[in-house]
């Protein structure tokens, strides 16, 4: 897949630079340029003389000679002249082109004429020719060129340093095409497993190596006063490579922290160092820091281990083979520990000494970033101690510094947060744990990006953009963020052109006014005590409904579309971890995908109402308007359970109760969590102050009501599917018609999982 999206970036640019090179076809180029277009024709024209005298000894004496496709012309036409010489502004002379070649193995004749006495620059003959700016401060220019300064006002701008040519912007991109090419050949045979042993200088491996040409020849453009060419097709192709670069889309990796912890039980057991899982914290800690610090392979070449074990091992090599500048991030799933971001660094580094070994020379780009996933409301209390005692260990804190530019990411789970606690005390948990690693950060002088696993539905933790991101805790927004979107909201979002540019706005902005107007805090700690009792009340609730109630998985198996879920064809994963029966194996998409087709929508609310109405019945009510109105946090947490619950419908939840439960203790059940919804509305409406759902948002309510007249069929569609398929489930007529039923639901309720 990396490959692939290599090829497809490459092939992008190629096309563009057909256009760049009819479009820059102009004479007028600066020095450095003109030093660069004459070292490739040079270049060039000695590859064309080897091959001349390769075929004057071994073929016909009649062969024709190749001619350079952007051969200079022998004499200029009749009448025509080039522009003549002025003097610039740095003192330096435009140079003219006094006699063109006719054959393209000489230099470019260029005639420099003397520096002027009363110039404070040597001349240009008594400048460094052949040295030109590096990547770095080639971007640099860019950059600044880019601020403040309309094209407009840089043609008035007087011009300097102007170099007279024969078409060298189409020598230089064309050099440029031609290792493109070069480069998506390559492409071609890796996808093919075949061998290439180009050399490393016929192609680009980097983007910062294709970037120093396309950037030398903006510098020329605006030296020479060709500031609207500049700023035309050029800079756009600069701004693209220097955004996706040579991959369009890096791709992250992920893993089970506990897949880490199997492999390097296998890798110790073998090396007769004992069982890893089974050592404390400390001791884990202190044999990875040691074995980080040495500059031998800790894996064996020949190890004999299981295939999860060589998968994981197999994962790492080709991580290591394609390097930082394909890949992104390195996602630890259910990670807990210091031990965890360890584990990774070590298999990571042992796999890049291999592969560098292997290929005689270093990896290509650098370590991936190596991201701590924290995900249950356990995980997420120690996220913050977790990245205090990594960041304590000077190995690591080095490494971040010298490998990461002094910047940490950490990504907090909605999912099962939320699966494991309720929705309120999945937020809270969130919340706190943000606010924690920031601060574990700050203490170590270390910069902190946030990773936020949202999902498209609620209960998942999504949500207007906006909305979220104003809601986040104080400072840990600064001018960075990194989230997910989900699958079905990925056209919804950025389907067309329009709608795409739309959320890219939406994301600068909130993430702009975030980081420069931070959100309030809670006003004091007596709103953070009503905080963790209304999570500590709804968590039980949650728990003691979903986890501890003996009949709710029979009657959430029969209640919703679950089963039938694992039988259709439209996930990513498998509906469950483990095979094993219960609500902690199932993933968190099918968990909240069932409920809301039946239009009950439980995990978004369920513990919510009994935590409100135990925090209004201790005379809080007054407390909890008062944060609804001041604390940006609290407000989208309500405002969020409120749209879900005027999307949830207990009628038609009914109706799935009365058609498909069949024992009379689960039907009790289900009456029950409809109490619940009931009661879940109220005290929502009687925090916000408003008269009925939605009242703050008549277009969402407008929205809702029309998707009634097709949502309702719908429904009663799938309820009378679920009760034929489940007495003939291999009927293929029935489950087409209940994956039908299925994607019209989704779309109407604007959610899948």
């Amino acid at each position: 897949v990396s490959i692939l999206s290599q090829w497809m970036a490459i092939d992008l640019y190629i096309r563009e630079l057909d256009t760049l090179s009819f479009e820059l076809s102009i004479n007028r180029c600066s020095e450095k340029l003109a030093n660069l277009a004459n070292d490739i024709l040079l270049k060039e024209s000695a590859s064309e003389d080897q091959k001349t005298n390769t075929w004057n000894q071994t073929g016909p004496q009649n062969n024709l000679k190749l001619q350079h496709s952007l051969a200079l012309p022998a004499q200029l036409p009749s009448g025509a002249d080039l522009p003549s010489c002025t003097e610039c502004n740095d003192g330096e002379s435009q140079i003219r082109m006094s006699k063109l070649p006719g054959n393209p193995k000489h230099k470019l004749a260029l005639n420099i004429t003397e520096k002027r006495e009363d110039s404070p620059l040597p001349s240009p003959s008594h400048r460094p020719m052949g040295r030109t700016p590096s990547g770095g401060q080639l971007r640099k220019m860019f950059t600044e060129s880019q601020i403040g300064r309309s094209s407009f006002r840089k043609l008035l701008e007087p011009s300097i340093s102007e170099r007279p040519g024969s078409t060298p912007y189409r020598v230089v991109l064309g050099d440029v095409k031609e290792k493109l090419m070069n480069t998506r050949r390559r492409l071609e045979l890796l996808l093919e497993d075949l061998p290439c042993d180009r050399d490393t200088s016929e192609y680009y491996d980097t983007s910062d190596k294709l970037l120093e040409p396309l950037l030398l020849c903006y510098q020329s453009l605006q030296s020479c006063g060709s500031s609207v060419l500049a700023d035309g097709r050029l800079a756009d192709l600069i701004r693209r490579v220097a955004t996706f670069g040579m991959v369009l889309m890096k791709l992250d990796v992920r893993q089970e922290s506990g897949r880490h912890t199997e492999t390097l039980d296998a890798i110790t057991s073998y090396l007769d160092l004992g069982v890893y899982s089974e050592w404390d914290e400390q001791k884990k800690l202190d044999f990875l820091t040691r074995e980080l610090k040495g500059k031998r392979p800790l894996v064996p070449p020949y190890i004999q281990v299981t295939a999860d074990v060589q998968e994981v091992l197999d994962t790492f090599r080709v991580a290591a083979e394609l390097g930082s500048d394909a890949l992104g991030a390195y996602v630890i799933s259910m990670a807990s520990n210091a031990s965890d971001v360890l584990a990774v660094e070590l298999l990571q580094k042992d796999a890049r000494l291999t592969v560098s070994g292997d290929l005689g020379r270093p990896c290509p780009g650098g370590t991936l970033r190596v991201v701590p996933l924290f995900e249950t409301v356990n995980d997420l209390r120690e996220a913050g101690p977790a990245i205090r005692k990594l960041l304590s260990i000077d190995w690591y804190r080095d490494h971040i510094i010298k490998n990461h530019n002094g910047h940490q990411e950490v990504m907090v789970g909605y999912s099962d947060s939320g699966k494991d606690a309720g929705r309120f005390t999945a937020a809270w948990e969130l919340y706190k744990a943000q606010e924690d690693v920031v601060a574990a950060c700050n203490a170590f002088g270390i910069k902190v990006t946030l990773f936020h696993g949202r999902g498209g539905s609620i209960g998942r933790g999504g949500g207007p953009t906006y909305l979220a991101i104003q809601s986040q805790p104080p400072g840990s927004v600064m001018g960075t963020l990194r989230s997910t979107e989900q699958g079905e909201m990925v056209q919804a979002k950025f389907g067309l052109p329009q709608t795409s540019v739309r959320q890219l706005e939406i994301y600068t902005t909130a993430v702009l006014l975030a980081t420069l107007r931070p959100p309030q805090p809670p006003r004091d700690d007596k709103w953070r005590g009503v905080m963790e009792e209304i999570s500590r009340v709804s968590c039980a609730q949650y728990r003691s409904t979903v986890y501890e109630n003996p009949e709710f998985i029979k009657y959430f198996q029969e209640a919703t579309p679950q089963a039938e879920l694992g039988y259709l064809n439209i996930g990513s994963r498998p509906a469950k971890r483990r095979t094993t029966p219960g609500i902690s194996n199932l993933r968190a998409i099918p968990w909240v995908f069932a409920w809301t087709q039946t239009r009950l929508v439980l995990p978004a609310w369920l513990g919510v109402g009994r935590g409100l109405q135990d925090a209004c019945d201790k005379g809080h009510t007054h407390e909890l308007r008062a944060m609804y109105e001041e604390w940006p946090f609290f407000q989208s947490t309500v405002d969020l359970i409120e749209m879900v619950v005027a999307k949830a419908d207990a009628p038609m939840a009914k109706h799935y109760d009365d058609v498909l439960v069949h024992d009379a203790g689960r039907r009790t059940l289900g009456a029950e969590l409809r109490q619940e919804l009931a009661r879940t509305e109220n005290c929502v409406l009687a925090v916000s102050g408003h008269k009925k759902l939605s009242a703050n948002n008549r277009s969402l309510r407008k929205l809702i009501d029309s998707r009634l007249t097709y949502l309702n069929p719908m429904n009663m569609l799938q309820v009378e599917v679920l009760r034929r398929l489940r007495q003939d489930d291999d009927n293929r007529k029935l489950r087409d018609a209940l994956l039908i039923t299925i994607n019209g639901i989704a779309a109407g309720m604007r959610n899948t999982g």
